[in-house]
């Protein structure tokens, strides 16, 4: 597995408002989010591992064991996945994945800084902290409840939703993009 690294806070910045345009451009407004929903209005032909060959599959778990992005040059982009795993696990995959896409990431998706801006776009795709906020959650269970992601994952967008909630109720108000997906989602300002 490739480590994580710390992105400068521009680029976060950049992903969480690329993150919000996407959301609005295609309107994805249910929660908890399908990430094949949003992958096939974004025009990705979606692959699931089971409809490779048997040598097929063997090359694309070597590729990635739970997915990956192609634009081989045919004018389509593909999504391959593991589609044997949980639908939270398919989803934050899946997510990734159009994050390597619309981050840009065609050469070498596997370095570093690539993986983590994918793996950050997912993360704030699936369950962003205006979001959250509206939820009112004690803890994590109720995030991996409310946002259809596993404990793990949960865990994970509870630590920076807590960061998120102390730094907003320091500064207050919400950025331009924390405002459209406030909006998207029917959420009172």
């Amino acid at each position: 597995m490739i480590s994580q690294v710390r992105l400068d806070d521009s680029v976060y910045e950049y992903i969480k408002k690329e993150v919000a345009d996407l959301l609005v451009r295609y309107e994805i407004h249910c929660v908890p989010i399908d990430a094949e929903e949003l992958a096939v209005k974004m025009g990705f032909v979606l692959v699931p591992y089971s409809n490779l060959s048997s040598k097929q599959k063997r090359v694309a778990i070597y590729v990635s064991p739970d997915g990956f992005y192609l634009e081989p040059g045919d004018g389509k982009e593909y999504i391959y996945y593991d589609d044997r795993v949980d639908i939270k696990r398919r989803n934050m995959t899946i997510l990734h994945e159009i994050g390597h896409a619309v981050l840009g990431h065609t050469e070498d998706t596997s370095s570093e800084v690539s993986e983590s801006e994918a793996a950050f776009f997912a993360k704030y795709a699936i369950a962003p902290p205006p979001l959250i906020y509206k939820t009112n959650p004690s803890g994590p269970w109720d995030i991996a409840d409310t946002f259809g992601i596993s404990f793990e994952a949960a865990c994970n967008a509870w630590k920076y939703y807590c960061k998120w909630e102390n730094f907003h109720s320091a500064y207050g108000g919400f950025t331009s993009y924390e405002a459209q997906i406030n909006k998207l989602y029917g959420v009172a300002m």
